[in-house]
């Protein structure tokens, strides 16, 4: 299974058109679950795992691959399922992964193969368990049903909390921000981001509705371009200070969201910001083919309160030239 990475030029070609590879694989049982191809980097039969005290119980230790060390961890126990038996180690498959800028390797029970899928094809959890399940999404796959695994909630609550705006930052702008008429909108399918960007947004007194996915989104935008379009309203770029959008999502992809966006004659002045915890430069390259505004890699909180406060910036000299 390590080469089935290859062609990748084949799979980036697919981000931007709302289309998605998945790898399936089996944690107990025959339930299959899912992650992004873009998050793997390769998967392994387990290697030795050295036991590392006092560490989280789903990390049951690390492991060299390939000169690298890197934590291993059990995605049963992570998920409160039966986990992997010390002794079945050496018979398990190891996903490793890279995202959030880290690499880390999951224990699964094996692997099934890879499918091509439309994100519209991938459903978002019921909203009745968006903050206390694992999932971001639920699709079909040869007529079963799979379920795609929250990882970046997974490896948050092992790894500890995303790390805040730090209170230099706050004490530095907060005056730009706080008791200001500003709106932001986001998008994002992982529990963890929602609630990080929630948290930004909290603290810098900016007002802000955060769907979980582009679909959702979108809609939004257009309830308040119809709203203008009746004379109800001011014009939503007046209304939105930025969009800030995941780009994986079930049903709508933040590159065809943006897209979306700037093919609306009503919606294509909105400055809009992607973020990912893939690495790569293809991000870089889509975000620009796709018209977005900035790119950022989750999730560097002052980094993101920094591109807010530029934009507030931007917007307030704009604002004060035509006065």
């Amino acid at each position: 299974m390590s080469s089935f990475l290859k062609g990748v030029d084949q799979r980036t070609s697919l981000a931007g058109m709302n289309r998605m590879e998945l790898l399936l694989f089996t944690i107990k049982g025959k339930q299959l679950f899912g992650i992004n191809v873009f998050k793997v980097r390769e998967v392994i039969r387990t290697p030795e795992i050295s036991v590392v005290p006092k560490s989280d119980s789903r990390v049951v230790g690390v492991s060299d691959i390939r000169g690298q060390t890197m934590p291993m961890i059990d995605l049963a126990k992570a998920l409160d399922l039966e986990p992997v038996d010390p002794a079945q180690y050496s018979k398990s498959l190891t996903i490793v992964t890279e995202f959030n800028s880290s690499v880390q390797g999951f224990l699964v029970e094996d692997v099934d193969r890879i499918v091509h899928l439309r994100w519209e094809d991938i459903l978002a959890p019921p909203d009745s368990l968006q903050n206390v399940n694992y999932l971001t999404g639920i699709t079909r796959a040869q007529e079963q049903i799979v379920q795609i695994v929250d990882v970046e909630k997974v490896l948050a609550e092992v790894s500890g909390t995303p790390k805040e705006m730090s209170d230099e930052f706050i004490s530095q702008n907060i005056s730009k921000t706080k008791n200001q008429d500003f709106f932001v909108l986001g998008a994002d399918d992982s529990t963890v981001a929602r609630s990080q960007l929630k948290n930004v947004l909290d603290k810098m007194g900016i007002a802000h509705k955060i769907v979980n996915n582009g679909k959702l989104a979108l809609d939004f935008l257009q309830k308040w371009a119809d709203d203008a379009d009746k004379g109800i309203s001011p014009r939503v770029s007046d209304r939105i200070l930025m969009v800030i959008s995941d780009i994986e999502m079930p049903e709508m992809d933040g590159y065809t969201l943006t897209t979306s966006i700037r093919k609306d004659e009503r919606l294509k002045d909105l400055f809009v910001v992607l973020n990912s915890s893939l690495s790569g430069g293809f991000n870089e390259t889509l975000t620009d083919k796709v018209g977005a505004n900035v790119f950022l890699s989750k999730w560097h909180a002052d980094e993101l309160a920094n591109t807010i406060v530029e934009r507030i910036d931007a917007v307030t000299s704009a604002s004060q030239k035509q006065a």
